[in-house]
């Protein structure tokens, strides 16, 4: 997608500030809006691992909840128990670094070289993340995920569906 001037008053209304880094808007919602954008991975002279950022104001604020409520301390729970999801989350990791990787321009490139930074993305996963069986943040993982799917945004559309499955339990059906 072109950025465009309204692209970017759009993502400054859903940030609450100009966007810094803009490249791209990866996932639109069903009016063209936002949903997650794509940020430069060199931004003012300094180095951003984190390559998609989630704006959609319904999806932050849900998980926003999510993580009030110590979703990230049961999910981690759940990663800590389970090897085959640790192995999963590295996957994930690595796949966001390939892509991340893949943007990157001969110019910036040569631009984080010249900065001491060349080696500053390559041990980066999702969210700028080192340890690979970490869960830092739902945001970064969800935003990523809406791009290409991985193991932390499936857990989230699990849980979903499973309390949209509850909430439906709960409707009282009414006889005629």
């Amino acid at each position: 997608m072109t950025i465009t001037p309204d692209i970017v008053n759009q993502v400054a209304v859903l940030l609450g500030r100009a966007p810094r880094g803009l490249e791209d808007v990866a996932v639109t919602g069903p009016a063209g809006e936002p949903v997650v954008i794509r940020v430069a991975s060199l931004v003012e002279d300094k180095p951003f691992p984190t390559l998609f950022w989630l704006v959609d104001p319904a999806l932050c604020y849900r998980i926003d909840q999510l993580e009030a409520g110590g979703l990230i301390k049961q999910f981690q729970q759940r990663v800590d128990l389970n090897a085959n999801l640790q192995r999963s989350m590295r996957d994930d990791h690595e796949a966001y670094i390939a892509l991340r990787d893949s943007y990157l321009r001969p110019d910036i490139r040569q631009r984080l070289e010249a900065l001491g930074f060349s080696e500053a993305l390559v041990n980066k996963g999702v969210g700028g993340i080192g340890d690979f069986t970490r869960i830092r943040c739902l945001h970064t993982w969800y935003g990523a995920h809406l791009v290409e799917p991985n193991t932390v945004g499936c857990m989230l559309d699990d849980l979903w569906r499973l309390q949209a499955k509850s909430l439906l339990a709960e409707v009282p059906v009414i006889a005629s």
